[in-house]
């Protein structure tokens, strides 16, 4: 059996607002508020589950996706009116990037983790 990511805590000011706003930017599915979590369905295998706290470090959040989610997620971006950008240090001029072939944008959540889509992989040589 090939080891596999089973769930992540991820720290919130709220935690249902968080999972809600994944849950209408990515498609995700928000399962339930489960003692002090917010369970959000991520894939077959993942869950991400919200934690309220005060005070916490922001973290950055990559996801592959294809095209058509790539257009979708980015749609839903937009429709929010989420700053967007296409470099991790310049998360607010509005534009994407194509490193790979692909395509990848950069925003944040409403707690101010950085999230990034991708289509295609990094090229680590």
């Amino acid at each position: 059996m090939a080891i596999t990511l089973n769930h992540t805590i991820i720290n919130a000011r709220d935690n249902v607002l968080s999972a809600q706003f994944y849950e209408r930017i990515f498609g995700f599915t928000f399962i339930q508020e489960w003692g002090h979590f917010a369970v959000l369905k991520v894939n077959d295998t993942l869950t991400f589950d919200f934690l309220s706290k005060e005070r916490f470090s922001k973290q950055h959040y990559a996801f592959k996706v294809s095209e058509k989610e790539f257009d979708e997620i980015y749609e839903r971006v937009k429709e929010d009116n989420i700053v967007y950008g296409s470099d991790p240090y310049d998360r607010e001029n509005m534009k994407i990037n194509h490193h790979n072939g692909g395509r990848g944008v950069y925003f944040s959540d409403p707690d101010g983790h950085i999230l990034e889509i991708i289509t295609k992989d990094y090229v680590l040589d």
